[in-house]
């Protein structure tokens, strides 16, 4: 069976922690796809390399906003019913989640494939980075029903309390994706394309993996009635109505990155490649505060399943104390240490 963490008792500090950690973990590694392209590239390409995956990367953020966002109802939704332990009610949503994350990464594909090259000429991205940050974005474009997929198969596993499955799955990706980084960008000089295609295949692996992992310890599968899909319109209406909104909220917070990316763009290709490295040591800091943010809100659920509602809240509050307190502590690392990450891209004139 899979690792699951009772979330409905025992400490909520210590739960939360515990559970975090992983998921803390996890996202620094999922997001270490982007980050590797662009040490490799920087170092490899320079500094036309560097804002090509740069800008390009914006718009990622975006289609994983969607994504992420989407699936996060997933999330609340597996919860609530394996807090009423309710396990009909679990499989049920996990056919609506799988349903709701495949028409979306196909939708998301077809407009993302259309709308890059527009938006790329609207941000006023460098001449001489342009075409590299194209050959980036179409290929990731092409990998987004993997991000849907292993996104959707996480966000279950989170719901029923299995922190550490996600972590193993994406650890196994990010050594994939650096290795190929490394072989496809270097020795055989395929430059922002390389780094893409090291990107998608290695997403695909963790996606395999995931769904591989659901079937071996038979999550959803173990009972006959559960093999055969159904609609059940009041599941997918729940996820979405959790999702959308924080697909949404996301979505305008990193738009909001690619408008200023826009502006520095106007600069050249150093201001924007610097610009761009700054924007990931800002995308790094925030994961604690998000690996405490997706604790409780699988905590959260439970407990509200279960009728645990003081829990609940407890759980809510001390998320509070915790993001703030660590919010502190990474914000002055990053003040300490600003210059010696900024270097680890390579030059940024």
């Amino acid at each position: 069976m899979t690792e699951k963490l009772s979330l409905l008792t025992g400490s909520v500090p210590k739960k939360l922690a515990v559970f975090a950690f992983p998921l803390l973990l996890a996202n620094i590694l999922q997001s270490f796809y982007n980050i590797a392209d662009m040490l490799v590239v920087g170092h490899a390409v320079g500094d036309t390399g560097l804002a090509a995956i740069g800008n390009a990367s914006k718009l990622c953020y975006i289609i994983n906003s969607i994504c992420i966002g989407m699936t996060m109802g997933g999330t609340v939704l597996i919860a609530q019913y394996k807090g009423a332990n309710d396990k009909k009610g679990q499989a049920e949503t996990f056919q609506m989640l799988a349903l709701l994350s495949l028409i979306s990464s196909l939708l998301v594909t077809i407009i993302s494939l259309t709308a890059y090259q527009p938006l790329f000429r609207i941000l006023s991205v460098p001449e001489d980075a342009y075409q590299d940050a194209c050959d980036y974005m179409k290929i990731i474009c092409c990998g987004t029903v993997f991000v849907f997929g292993y996104n959707a198969v996480c966000s279950v596993l989170k719901g029923l309390g299995d922190s550490k499955s996600p972590l193993y799955f994406v650890g196994i990706a990010a050594i994939i994706n650096v290795v190929l980084d490394i072989v496809l960008v270097g020795p055989l000089g395929m430059g922002t394309a390389g780094a893409a295609c090291a990107t998608i295949t290695s997403q695909g692996i963790s996606f395999v993996i995931s769904l591989f992992y659901l079937k071996q310890h038979r999550i959803f599968f173990s009972v006959e009635k559960h093999r055969k899909f159904m609609f059940h319109w009041d599941k997918l209406a729940a996820i979405v109505k959790v999702g959308l909104p924080t697909a949404i909220q996301m979505v305008i917070v990193n738009t909001a990155y690619l408008l200023v990316a826009g502006m520095l763009n106007q600069f050249g290709t150093a201001v924007s490649a610097a610009s761009n490295v700054g924007l990931q040591i800002n995308t790094f800091a925030g994961m604690p505060c998000w690996a405490v943010g997706q604790a409780v809100t699988a905590m959260a659920g439970q407990c509200m399943g279960a009728g645990q509602i003081d829990r609940a809240r407890k759980a809510v509050k001390i998320n509070l104390v915790i993001n703030v307190a660590v919010t502190l502590v990474v914000v002055m690392g990053v003040q300490l240490f600003a210059k010696p990450l900024i270097l680890l891209f390579g030059s940024t004139s």
